[in-house]
């Protein structure tokens, strides 16, 4: 159903008063051309009406001419913001920026964090951003699985359909992403509601299988297929199956970067409101698919960067996929078993 302005502007103000927006602050909001437009319209709507300093910073779109998709996570790349010394001053100059545009994965983000300035990315319908406003009870969730993976040495995931998978663990922190930015410097995804962490270099090793009805993303897609990785020292060296195998392989290979097979963040679904069976109910160029990469027990896993939590690798291919039914194991304790987390909250309703 279409979202009135009044409930988008309302739940604007509930995630501005999670990430403490101050009356004063300066707030900057990124734009492109893709930008929604009641998104922004009720962004800046909700930003003044709580007192803030609220500018508009809008930027032209690149990488068509190398990006095989318009979603706005098919191809990483470089940013409008690359070269750009002006517009990063202005960013680094404001309290809190409401990334419309998509800012992900660059060496700027990191520059404008390290300033101070929160960044939250919100880019999804306001359909998908309304049923799924944070709460404090996601952010109290989130970080206790965040803790769990953080003290854990060794990630194992198992599965009926034939997934082994074994990641060790500790070189990269454990990150926490639960839809609002409550700390100076602090990036985070409205909507979102997961735990996650890369494997330590090398450190990935087994078999991933991507049963039918998983979801390939940005492909946007349902397996129709079994989809089999076979991982060995922390990269994807051999992908089998039937048509949808062929159409991952190729769309990887179209990058020409042997780090694109490199297994990214491992990590789970903790958001009741989100549901693995909306994919198919949004046009696929109006989201970029935060319920399947957020719902409640999934296993999530990526291939491609690890520069967001300081690796080296900055490959322009970024593929997330989370698999149902999966039981998520952290130093041999079940943190997801078959799909249901097990946190003392299974077949709760939702918050």
């Amino acid at each position: 159903m279409p979202v009135s302005d009044h409930q988008m502007i309302e739940a604007w103000k509930q995630v501005l008063t999670l990430s403490k927006l101050q009356a004063g602050q300066s707030v900057t909001v990124l734009t492109s051309a893709a930008t929604h437009p009641q998104t922004l319209q009720c962004a800046l709507i909700a930003s003044q009406a709580m007192g803030a300093i609220v500018n508009r910073l809008d930027l032209p779109p690149v990488n068509a001419e190398k990006a095989l998709s318009r979603d706005s996570l098919a191809y990483l790349g470089t940013t409008p913001l690359t070269g750009n010394p002006a517009a990063i001053a202005a960013l680094k100059a404001s309290d809190l920026v409401l990334d419309l545009m998509t800012l992900l994965f660059s060496p700027e983000q990191h520059e404008i964090l390290a300033s101070g300035t929160r960044i939250l990315l919100a880019v999804e319908p306001p359909e998908v951003l309304v049923r799924m406003v944070p709460t404090l009870a996601d952010r109290a969730r989130v970080k206790a699985a965040a803790a769990r993976i953080g003290a854990a040495r060794e990630m194992h995931v198992v599965s009926a359909a034939g997934t082994d998978l074994r990641c060790k663990l500790g070189q990269y922190p454990a990150i926490s992403e639960y839809g609002f930015v409550d700390e100076p410097g602090r990036w985070d995804h409205w909507p979102s509601g997961f735990a996650l962490t890369w494997p330590d270099e090398g450190g990935a090793s087994g078999r991933i299988v991507i049963d039918r009805g998983d979801i390939l993303l940005p492909q946007k897609a349902y397996a129709s297929d079994r989809i089999v990785l076979t991982v060995d020292n922390g990269y994807a060296v051999k992908i089998e199956g039937g048509v949808d195998a062929e159409l991952l392989e190729d769309y990887m290979a179209s990058f020409r970067d042997p780090e694109a097979y490199a297994i990214s963040h491992i990590g789970w679904g903790l958001q009741p409101r989100a549901r693995w069976s909306t994919l198919g109910l949004y046009d696929r160029e109006a989201t970029i698919g935060m319920d399947a990469r957020a719902y409640e027990g999934n296993f999530l896993f990526s291939l491609g960067p690890n520069n967001e939590a300081g690796g080296s690798r900055d490959t322009a291919c970024h593929i997330d996929i989370p698999l149902r039914k999966c039981t998520v194991r952290l130093d041999g304790v079940d943190m997801v078993r078959e799909g249901q987390v097990l946190d003392g909250r299974e077949n709760h309703d939702a918050c």
